[in-house]
This record gives C-alpha cells, structure tokens and sequence, in this order.
C-alpha cells in the first residue's frame, strides 16, 4: 500500500517538472524563433540564388518522389480512358472537343517533366545513392524506360493536319507510360496501412478498364454493323430514347458488364463479326473471373494470417479445451478473452511480430511505444537511456479479464508490473474490501525484481491486486532485468539504492548496520575477484612466453637434426667410395687407415651432437649410442693399429 502511494507521489512529481521544463523550453523556444525569424527573410534570397534546380538529384526513397508518382496517375489514367472513348464515341469528342484538347496537352506537359525528373533521379550502386548528374543521365538513356518514354511524347498530333482534329487515335502512343502507373500503384502499395483493401480497390480499377474499353469497341462495332439492324448492336440512335451521349455510354458499358461477368442474357450474335466478338468476351471474362477469385482468396489468406499472427490461437486452444472436457464456466472465461482480443484489437505477440526487423528498427519502435510508460516508474527515473532502450524489449504485453487475480499476497515476485490501461484493486484476503484502485500509469511490485539485500518480505508479495475490469498490463521479468543490469553495475547500484530509500521509508530493510556488513562483505568479494582477474592475466602473459620459447626451442632441434641427417648421408657415401677405392688398388691401405681415422673423428662429433640434442634416432637411446660409439671407436683404434703394423711389415720386405 505504502509502495502505490510513494510510486503515485514520484509519479506526480515527475509529471510537474516535466510540465515545469516543458513551459520553460517553449518561452526559450519563442524566443529564438522571433531572434531568428529575421534572420532567416534576409537569408532566404540568397538561399534562393544559390538553389539551382539544374544540379539537383531527386532520392526515390523521398516523399518528393512518392508525390509525384501520385501525380502522374492522373495523366496515364486519363490517356487510357479517354483515347478510346473519344474515338468511339462521336458526339463525346466533339461536344467536348475543347476540354480534351486542353487536358491533353496538359497531360503532355507532366509526361515531359517526368522525363526531366528521370534524368535527375538518383540509383544505387553498391548501397550508395548516385548524384552525378552525368552518371545518372547515361543510366537513363541506356534503360529500356528512356525508348518507352521517348515513343510516348513523339508529337504524334501533327497528323491532325492530315486526319483531322477529330481523330485522337492519334494519341495512342501515350498509353506507353503505363510502367508509369505500375510503378506508382506498388509504391501505394507498400506505404499504405491497408495493402489488402488497396488490393482490391487496385483489382476493381483494371476490371473498369477493361469493361470501359470492351463497352467502346462495342458501340463502335455496332457503327460498323448498323444501329439496329439486328437485336445484338445498338439499337437506333434515331430513336430520341437512345441518341443521348450518356444512354449510349451506360447501355454499351451496361452489355460488356453481362458479356465479361456472365451473369445476365444477352442477345444472341446474328454474324460472324458479332460471333467473334463474343468469343473474345468469353475468353477475356474467364481471365477476368480467374483474376477476381484469386485476388479476393489471397486477400482472404493474408486477413486470416494476419489475425493468427496478431492474436494467439482460438481454434486450437477451443479443441484443447474439448479434448481435456474442461467445466463451460472455464471455458466462457477462455472465449471472453479471446472476444475482448479481436474486438479491442489487442496484440500479446508484439516480440514475434517485430522479429523480422533489424535491431534497430525494433528497437525504435518499442522505444516509440513503450519508453513513456517506462518512464513513468519511480526507479526507472534519471536512468540511462540505454538502459531504459534495452528494457522496453524486456516489456511483455499482457491482458487481464475482469477479476482476474494479477497476484496474491505471499507469492514469490518474478516480474513487476506497469498499468498501460485499465483499472485494478488492491483487496484484502477475501477479495472483497478494496484498500486501493491503481489506474493508467501506475506500477506494483518493482521492489520484488531488485533483489535488495535485508528486504524483510524476502521478494515476496505483500498484497492481492486484482483486476476490476478488462486491463491492459505490460511485465518486466527478473530475469530479464538481471540480464540488462549486468552491462550497467553504476545503474544497477543506482536502482538497488532508490530500492532501499523506499524499503526504509516502508520500515521493510533491515538494519543499517547489518546493511553495512553485508555490503563490506560484497566489496570484500569484489576485491578478491578482481585481484584472480588480475592473477589470471599475469599467469596467461607468462604461459605466453613460455609457449613462445617452447617453440624456439623446437625449431632450433629440428635444424640440429636436419644437420645430423646430412652428416650422416655424407658420412656413408664417403664410406661406400671409400670401400670400391680399396678394391680396385693395393695401395689404398695408408689412405684406408686415414679415412678411418677421419670416420671415428665425425663419429665423435656426431656423438656429442646427438648427446646435447638428447633424442633418439634409429630406435637407439642416447646412452646406448655413447656406449656404441665409444666401442666403435675403440675398434677402429686396433683397426688402426693393425693396418699401421701391416704397412711397415710391407716396408720391410720391400
């Protein structure tokens, strides 16, 4: 109780420095105006000379773009609907000769400023908008659109000299701006709030079109044919009833209606032209027909998809609710609900909705809709407002029914509450005498989610709230704020404190001393962590020049071994040289007694290199080959010694 009241008192604080500042910013503002509105009128000439429309760039993505698609609409609609009428309808153009005329020419002056327009349009290339005029003028001209727009604005009138000024089939050119159209109606289409219904408003124009052009080559086949030479054409202007210009337009517009759609009995074709005729209209009235039931489906498919990605499920819970026979009293309160969902257009699956965007944007847009009710909180106020963008995607939407308990006193609170909508009552035990109403922009139980040291209701519930009618509730979760207030400790340490002011006001915290030990307990902790973070760098910059030691180590090993390896080759290619010379001369037993020699000497060195590298080679450990050696070496002394007696017996007997 205490709580609601200090969270409506900071609330209405807040809410008069707001206002305060506000006011004051405002006169500040005026005032600057009126400084520089002076300014500004001696500026705006040179602003004017400065301007040159020559070197501007027109961005597509700019409303100035968007508008002027939106004008051209008018003209390329114009050219389709009015060309063929004139020309098949007589009386028309010639009583209203001079109002075609005048559009007409019109309709060429917006067709040559939207070729000027093109030429100054910007592209991208590689992400980034194009602004050389150069650039963007050799763009153009090598588009498929230049060919079409030039083809459109060809001076075609001048055969009026030649037709006749009442004959503006010479104008049919100007139907090939229709990309143009196309164009506009995709960008409508993708701005507007209501792309379903600009769907079918989009579908129903071509249909007039097409029915618009059907009535005129009608009317026109029945001046080939004759007036009322048969029950199929139009009947005789010279009768008064039908040779005014609207009856003639609504009759013909009225039978291609019954010939496209099918729906009425028309008079049977009495020759092949009316044969022919008619067989066009029904190939082109299945077209129509296919277009029309497949447009209005996916309309039908995209507003049912829309309702399952706004609102949850109703089908499958109702089937749920069957298959477990749960009481019809439960499941009125399940269908009530769900009614108040659709009816009031409230939207539980706002997370899932917005996933499709990047971070950003999300961002931005629950910041747009949710930060002024986050702001609202007591404890949330004078935070970061980083902070305050990484929790409004925390916010959870949720509605509560008309008394619907939202908690109960003694529950353990996982998550706060802030009021978007509705009213709730704190009640006591029996849910019956209230002690509170909490309205719009009020919250409860945003001390339970700190988690504050010396709390005495140990995070837990300290009265029922309970929703009085239909509410609209947005919940912050433990978790989530635990999460965001890992990457904030000064903002964490701020919430925590504005936590204990509105304990101790309460008479809900413990004592300060106790208080106090336990937070020089948590700096104590604090310190210790930060002093093994500290430890741990030292110890990971000394296993760093270990390692690369280590692998000098190595490195120096392996060329020591590559150089034993060559020693070795050399060593018993010499031997094997050594062994063919002795074979082919007698005389090769002093040179023989020098190489072995010579051998024992590189044995010797080898020995000592194998020793201080300390590795094995051949399977053979180190002290194995010592021992080795040193025989070898021994035996190749009494070699030596023998071969010396048996070179000065030879002497002797020489």
């Amino acid at each position: 109780m205490d709580t609601m009241l200090l969270g409506i008192t900071g609330a209405l604080e807040s809410g008069m420095s707001r206002w305060r500042e506000l006011l004051r910013r405002q006169v500040v503002q005026k005032v600057a105006e009126e400084n520089e509105e002076g300014k500004n009128r001696k500026n705006l000439f040179e602003v004017k000379n400065k301007l040159n429309w020559k070197e501007c760039t027109v961005d597509p993505s700019e409303e100035y773009y968007y508008a002027w698609l939106q004008i051209m609409v008018f003209p390329v609609l114009y050219n389709w609907v009015i060309i063929i009428c004139r020309t098949c309808f007589y009386d028309i153009d010639y009583n209203y000769l001079a109002l075609w005329l005048t559009i007409d020419y019109i309709s060429d002056l917006l067709y040559m400023a939207d070729i000027i327009i093109k030429f100054h349009t910007g592209y991208l290339e590689q992400g980034i908008l194009v602004r050389d005029l150069t650039r963007l003028r050799q763009h153009y001209m090598h588009s498929s659109h230049f060919l079409w727009d030039v083809l459109s604005i060809l001076p075609t009138d001048l055969l009026y000299f030649r037709l006749g000024i009442h004959c503006p089939l010479v104008r049919i050119n100007r139907l090939l701006r229709s990309p143009r159209l196309s164009e506009a109606f995709d960008r409508m289409e993708t701005r507007t709030s209501y792309p379903n219904i600009f769907r079918i408003s989009k579908l129903m124009l071509y249909i007039f079109i097409l029915i618009h052009w059907n009535s005129c080559l009608y009317f026109a086949l029945s001046d080939y044919i004759g007036f009322g030479s048969d029950p199929w054409v139009y009947p005789n202007i010279s009768d008064p009833d039908f040779a005014s210009e609207r009856r003639q337009y609504f009759y013909s517009f009225w039978f291609s209606t019954l010939t496209l759609t099918t729906v009425g009995d028309t008079p049977d074709p009495q020759r092949e032209e009316e044969y022919l005729f008619m067989i066009a209209d029904l190939l082109i009235a299945v077209l129509v027909f296919a277009s029309v039931v497949g447009n209005v489906g996916s309309v039908i498919v995209n507003l049912r998809d829309q309702d399952n990605v706004f609102f949850p499920n109703h089908e499958l819970v109702k089937s749920y609710l069957r298959s477990r026979r749960i009481d019809k009293e439960l499941r009125n309160r399940v269908n009530n609900w769900y009614q108040h969902l659709h009816i009031n257009k409230k939207i539980t699956r706002e997370n899932e909705i917005l996933q499709q965007l990047p971070g950003r944007l999300r961002t931005a847009i629950a910041v747009s809709v949710h930060l002024p009710t986050l702001s609202k909180v007591t404890i949330f106020q004078n935070c970061e407002t980083s902070l305050l963008e990484e929790l409004v995607l925390k916010l959870t939407p949720q509605v509560y029914s008309p008394g619907e308990y939202v908690c109960k006193k003694g529950d353990v609170g996982h998550e706060m509450y802030i009021i978007k909508e509705g009213k709730l009552a704190v009640v006591a035990d029996d849910g019956i005498t209230q002690f509170a109403v909490l309205s719009d922009g009020n919250f409860f139980g945003e001390i339970s989610i700190l988690n504050i040291k010396g709390n005495k209701s140990g995070n837990r519930r300290t009265a029922n709230i309970r929703s009085i009618g239909h509410s609209d509730l947005f919940s912050l979760s433990k978790e989530d704020l635990t999460e965001v207030l890992a990457e904030f400790p000064a903002a964490k340490r701020l919430l925590e404190e504005k936590g204990r002011q509105i304990l101790t006001k309460m008479g809900m915290l413990e004592d300060t001393d106790t208080g106090d030990g336990n937070l020089k307990e948590e700096e104590k902790i604090e310190q210790k962590v930060e002093n093994l973070e500290n430890g741990l760098g030292t110890l990971q910059t000394k296993l760093a020049r270990l390692m690369a030691e280590l692998e000098s180590s190595a490195r120096k090993m392996e060329a020591r071994v590559q150089q034993l390896e060559k020693e070795m080759e050399e060593w018993s290619d010499e031997e094997a040289s050594d062994e063919r010379e002795g074979k082919q001369t007698g005389g090769g037993v002093e040179s023989e007694a020098g190489q072995l020699q010579e051998r024992g000497c590189k044995e010797n060195n080898i020995k000592k290199t194998l020793v201080e590298a300390n590795v094995e080679y051949d399977g053979v450990s180190t002290d194995e080959r010592e021992g080795r050696f040193v025989s070898s070496g021994m035996e190749k002394t009494d070699g030596g010694n023998e071969v010396e007696g048996v070179v000065e017996g030879h002497h002797r007997n020489t």
